[in-house]
């Protein structure tokens, strides 16, 4: 019997999940199904979050061990930053021309009794603080009152995880030789954590298939209806640079677009399911390695990347949100406006780090613009179902640009540089 490949499990779960869904919807005392399906998915994503700091940890301490071999370390960082502003500038770009042409603020939908200034407000400061260390392990802690109890949940700070790691490996080279069992015991920890996350990556279709019902059963599609032009620019947006703009970014670096696909279909159905680029960054990682990007470079640029690149949530979903949201209250823009939006969002991708992703990016631009705040809780109610499309174009893009700039430094196994690439002597 031929077993199926790893996406078209996922692909089957999804449908299998999308069943389920429409079932606990269709049957609303069917309580015990709705809470399978939280259970299974939750109990997944949770798994993975645990994995994330040791992998990140270890992934690029290693990888600056490994990329001390390589005199050229320090452009393949610049390399990495300079192509994710490009594909944020083209992504904020497509979202600014589809919000003007299809202009979904006028005579939308969206009840405004529902404007309310969201809790969580995002700020440049949000951005400087986090990348200074709460403390080593990036942990954090929030307490919330429920039912009039407090209840305290514990979280990390991936930015804040990877600040770390890169001063505490740049430190073990520092230091000589009273640095190399750091080192080693990093590259253990490293293979330790990939074999725990290679048995969890196998109960993806599992996890996918609870994620997705719980979605279904949970938010369903009724409430695109209200606003149907802007959820349809959003998926357009996302659909235009998932299946236009990348592509034709990796043909223009010879790459084959088809080969990347069949690589990065299953983390980009993990990202669509999961709605979190960090849950999803183990899956990223194995399609740099699948595609042939060394291992040194792919363990540092996919963590950086899973923090800091965001197509969907900090380029095409503020933009064309913050332009939807100024023609609901008839508040003009200017071309200066629509500059600092394209600003915003190519330096501000950062901000969203370790925070309530595109939410945090839409009040950013909101507050930078002087838009209404309130603006943002119209749009709350779809929030879940565009957060799906929003994940899994940024954890495409988090692929594509760490496999773009390894085939630009001849870091892709039987590649030819494309760029200059200097062996340390």
């Amino acid at each position: 019997m031929v077993r199926p490949s790893f996406g078209t499990q996922i692909a089957f779960a999804m449908l299998f999940g999308l069943a389920a869904g429409l079932a606990a919807r269709a049957f609303p005392d069917a309580t015990a199904l709705a809470t399978a399906l939280d259970l299974i998915g939750s109990s997944f994503v949770q798994l993975l979050k645990v994995l994330v700091p040791p992998l990140v940890f270890a992934s690029i301490v290693s990888s600056i061990s490994n990329l001390r071999a390589l005199s050229n370390a320090s452009r393949l960082v610049t390399q990495t930053l300079l192509w994710f502003g490009i594909t944020a500038l083209i992504a904020v770009s497509i979202g600014i021309a589809l919000a003007l042409t299809i202009q979904p603020g006028i005579g939308a939908g969206a009840d405004a009794a529902a404007a309310a200034a969201p809790r969580t407000v995002g700020t440049w400061l949000d951005f400087l603080k986090g990348l200074i260390p709460g403390n080593a392990l990036g942990l954090s802690a929030s307490t919330k009152i429920v039912d009039g109890a407090p209840s305290t949940a514990l979280g990390f700070n991936v930015l804040q995880i990877v600040v770390v790691s890169v001063l505490a490996g740049v430190a073990a080279l520092k230091v000589g030789e009273a640095g190399e069992p750091f080192l080693a015991f990093s590259r253990s920890l490293l293979a330790v954590v990939r074999k725990l996350l290679a048995w969890l990556i196998a109960l993806s279709p599992i996890g996918a298939f609870g994620l997705f019902g719980h979605a279904v059963a949970t938010y369903g599609w009724d409430s695109l209806a209200r606003l149907g032009w802007f959820a349809g620019a959003v998926y357009l947006g996302l659909g235009i640079v998932l299946l236009g703009v990348y592509p034709a970014l990796l043909a223009m670096h010879g790459l084959s677009p088809a080969r990347f696909f069949r690589a990065a279909l299953p983390a980009i159905q993990l990202g669509f399911v999961t709605r979190s680029s960090i849950g999803t960054l183990p899956a990223t990682e194995a399609v740099a390695e699948r595609l042939g990007v060394d291992r040194s470079y792919a363990s540092f640029a996919v963590p950086v990347a899973a923090t800091t690149k965001m197509d969907g949530c900090a380029a095409i979903y503020p933009a064309i949100a913050a332009i939807f949201i100024a023609q609901f209250y008839g508040l003009p823009l200017g071309l200066t406006d629509y500059a600092t939006l394209v600003l915003v969002s190519v330096i501000g991708s950062a901000a969203t780090a370790g925070l309530t992703g595109a939410l945090v990016m839409l009040t950013l631009a909101l507050s930078t613009l002087g838009l209404p705040l309130e603006g943002a809780g119209l749009l709350l109610a779809i929030d879940p179902i565009l957060d799906m499309g929003r994940t899994a174009v940024n954890v495409a893009g988090q692929a594509v640009v760490t496999y773009i700039v390894a085939h630009r430094e001849g870091l892709v196994t039987g590649d030819e540089p494309v760029g200059h690439l200097v062996p340390a002597e």
